[in-house]
């Protein structure tokens, strides 16, 4: 079953289309990971799906309901996590969670609010002002506030921006029991060790829907080559890789550089005279995330300058 079924999805702000005519569904109880550069329509999309914003079109449903005629039903059994924390950081975490009861008119309401806590880890921290709390608190009480009304549509928007890895850790374990419990989770995110903890991933850029699919899907589909170099001041070697011809990307990852293109043949034979040389160590391995997200973008853009 799918808990969004959209088609057509498109939102302008002027003469500017943010999001365009974009498809996109996701399954019961899934983790969706929602991934794109800055300004690429990943926020649009989550508040139009969450009826927070009118679509300027589109046809298909979330959570069984009209995504243009029913928003007030979706936002009833959705819960959206902002980017920015937004809750009263002069009021304690139970005070917090009481307020967002009383606007959910959930009964009866102290109990929601004591499920709550101890159903995210709070308890303990309950009469804690929500404005001296850490980063990985505040998160952890802005998703209690998602949860409490017991949505079966999470919707988050890069909810662990700024957050240390052990709260992300943490916050990626409550979202995988919430999934178990019967949750579908929409993610926006920037990390690629959070996208892997995704069931699927769907990559946006410019308002378009460049890949959607398992990771495994995604780099198979690539179709892209790999090979790792590791030696004695190796980006001096960055320069020369990226004149040769069957090289198409080159990046920097500790003291390796991956080097990678679609032609395999065209690779190898750019990279064997280095390889020869002796001076580093080559290994062919594996494709990453973030080769395959950079070469996807690098063939948007080259496709949106050649159209023009």
């Amino acid at each position: 079953m799918n808990v969004i079924d959209v088609s057509g999805l498109t939102k302008r702000f002027g003469n500017r289309t943010v999001v365009d005519n974009i498809g996109l569904r996701v399954r019961e109880r899934e983790i969706v990971g929602f991934l794109g550069p800055n300004g690429s329509g990943k926020t649009t999309t989550i508040r139009m799906l969450c009826g927070l914003l009118v679509p300027d079109a589109a046809a298909g449903s979330c959570l069984g309901f009209d995504v243009l005629r029913d928003a007030e039903h979706i936002r009833l059994q959705t819960g959206y996590m902002t980017q920015k924390f937004s809750f009263y950081e002069d009021l304690t975490i139970r005070e917090n969670l009481d307020f967002v009861a009383r606007l959910y008119g959930l009964r009866p309401r102290r109990l929601k609010v004591e499920e709550t806590l101890e159903r995210i880890g709070l308890v303990d921290r309950r009469d804690q002002l929500a404005g001296s709390l850490s980063g990985g608190w505040k998160q952890r009480l802005a998703l209690a506030a998602c949860v409490m009304h017991e949505p079966k549509l999470l919707l988050l928007d890069e909810p662990t921006a700024g957050v240390d890895p052990q709260a992300r850790r943490e916050f990626w374990d409550s979202i995988h029991a919430l999934s178990d419990s019967g949750v579908t989770v929409l993610v926006s995110t920037h990390y690629m060790d959070e996208a892997e903890r995704c069931h699927r991933i769907v990559y946006i850029m410019d308002g378009v829907i460049l890949a959607d699919g398992t990771i495994a899907e995604l780099l198979a589909d690539a179709g892209l080559h790999t090979f790792t170099v590791q030696g004695p001041d190796v980006t001096r070697l960055r320069p020369r890789l990226e004149r040769q011809p069957g090289v198409e990307q080159v990046a920097p990852f500790g003291d390796t550089l991956h080097v990678t293109g679609t032609d395999r043949a065209a690779l190898l034979a750019a990279i064997e005279p280095l390889r020869a040389d002796g001076s580093w160590t080559w290994t062919e391995g594996e494709t990453s995330l973030e080769d395959l997200f950079i070469h996807l973008a690098a063939l948007h853009r080259r496709g949106a300058a050649d159209a023009r």
